[in-house]
């Protein structure tokens, strides 16, 4: 495990193998039965015990995802509060698993319309969200009665050790939840392709979820993907600019920008599009990079070298383009922590819409700014992406909103507001940003399956 702060090694996870993740699929298959019999409302107080232990554990957790992810304390404090609401939000829903019961066509006989769940469910995490990710797939996962084998990054394991560690102390029973920590490539693929397999939930990479559609097609599993995205940011020349600064970089910079649902290309009308700039730079200049363990750090490091490096490349191939850095643009010397991944906060200027930098997933501290002329042409510009996860608009005009509504082809649309999204509400995406979705009652229905029985109460015939 590498300190991304510093650089360097500072603990050791193992290393799983085939073998493992076999034993890990085969402990939660063995589990599967019983906890899928328990009542809802059962499984639903183990997850409030387990919401409770987390925050009691607040100051042991937040320290750990720092040390494996980098982002600064306080935000990795919200991200242990935002994983135990995932629990009791979920606790929340344990009678809202609902049936139906259908008059038959037939006399003496009923069709019945059941819930259930799958079974061995496969989930697989990214590594921005270390914490908030376990919580959010395990939560919802756990309540409609399936057991669940967890594969974190291989970055950031460790967060979702500390949680199955917690959800063992208040009781819930061995098998029920397995983590395996490894390679993507290997045990993720392997757990993937499992005929013990019955669902697969994934938040990652767009690359990541075809490598998963196609492993899972092998036995026809089930799939659920929370892929990239490419959020549009647009500020009509109506808007308060003041706001639509402050928002603008909280969104793109929150999290190192290491965000799915972030601002990563800001559309600027061109009557204001000065003036934005004018307040935005400053904005960013006075954004703190340093040790995310001390306070008033804004951005820490970002999460690998690779990572790092890939946000180098990604600027240097826009300027080759043709954009213009207008702040950041490199490395910052951090004193005493030179061996961290660090990226300067960056604004771009100069771009065009069908450059690499605002077509591809940045997920790092990188803001290209861009004017338009009218709103036709900036709902244009917003949607010209193979993404479609999540986009903003900024305007009084409550005609802009509605066309924004109906025309903006994205799975989340922010108005005079940023994320993130709630736990109640349906946090989905278009196009290469997934199938399927998380959050609310839309996001429980896709952890369970529907069986059919057709009830003759008269007897055979």
């Amino acid at each position: 495990m590498i300190n991304p702060v510093l650089g360097l090694a500072f603990t050791d996870v193992p290393e799983a193998t085939e073998a493992d993740a076999q034993a890990a699929l085969e402990a939660a298959n063995a589990a599967a039965h019983d906890w899928g019999r328990l009542p809802p409302i059962a499984r639903a107080k183990l997850l409030q015990a387990l919401a409770q232990k987390i925050l009691d554990n607040l100051d042991a957790l937040a320290p750990v995802i720092v040390r494996e992810q980098g982002k600064p304390l306080a935000e990795a404090q919200g991200e242990v509060r935002g994983t135990a609401n995932f629990f009791n939000y979920a606790a929340g829903q344990a009678r809202s698993i609902e049936g139906e019961i259908l008059p038959s066509d037939n006399p003496q006989e009923e069709v019945w319309i059941r819930r259930v769940p799958f079974g061995v469910t496969v989930a697989l995490l990214p590594w921005n969200y270390p914490a908030a990710m376990v919580g959010r797939k395990l939560a919802p996962a756990l309540l409609a009665g399936n057991t669940v084998v967890l594969k974190p990054h291989e970055d950031t394991p460790l967060s979702a050790l500390f949680v199955a560690r917690l959800a063992t102390e208040v009781g819930i029973p061995p098998g029920v939840i397995n983590v395996i920590t490894g390679q993507g490539e290997t045990v993720g693929a392997y757990l993937v392709r499992s005929p013990l397999t019955k669902l697969v939930t994934v938040t990652g990479s767009t690359a990541a979820g075809r490598a998963v559609m196609r492993d899972a097609a092998e036995h026809i599993t089930v799939v659920s993907l929370e892929l990239g995205g490419k959020a549009p940011f647009i500020v009509m020349d109506d808007a308060n600019v003041d706001e639509a600064v402050k928002l603008a970089v909280s969104s793109r910079f929150r999290n190192n920008g290491q965000v799915c649902i972030c601002n990563e290309r800001t559309y600027v009308q061109r009557r204001r599009y000065a003036e934005f700039v004018e307040k935005l730079l400053p904005a960013v200049a006075r954004l703190k990079v340093g040790d995310p363990m001390q306070p008033g750090t804004d951005l820490g490091p970002k999460v690998s070298l690779a990572e790092l490096e890939k946000v180098e490349r990604m600027v240097r191939q826009a300027v080759e383009q043709g954009a213009e850095v207008l702040t950041g643009g490199q490395r910052p010397h951090v004193a005493g922590l030179e061996g961290g991944y660090w990226y300067a906060p960056t604004v771009l200027a100069g771009m065009r819409n069908d450059m690499d930098l605002m077509q591809c997933e940045v997920f790092g501290p990188v803001l290209p700014v861009m004017p338009f002329d009218d709103f036709d042409e900036a709902l244009a510009l917003a949607n010209d992406s193979r993404y479609g996860l999540s986009a903003y608009l900024f305007t009084e005009d409550f005609r802009r909103v509605m066309r924004a509504v109906n025309d903006i082809e994205f799975g989340e649309l922010y108005i005079n507001r940023i994320g993130p999204e709630a736990a109640y509400a349906y946090h989905t995406g278009f196009r290469e940003s997934g199938i399927g979705g998380e959050g609310g009652k839309y996001g429980l229905e896709a952890y369970l399956q529907k069986k059919t029985v057709y009830l003759n109460y008269a007897g055979p015939r």
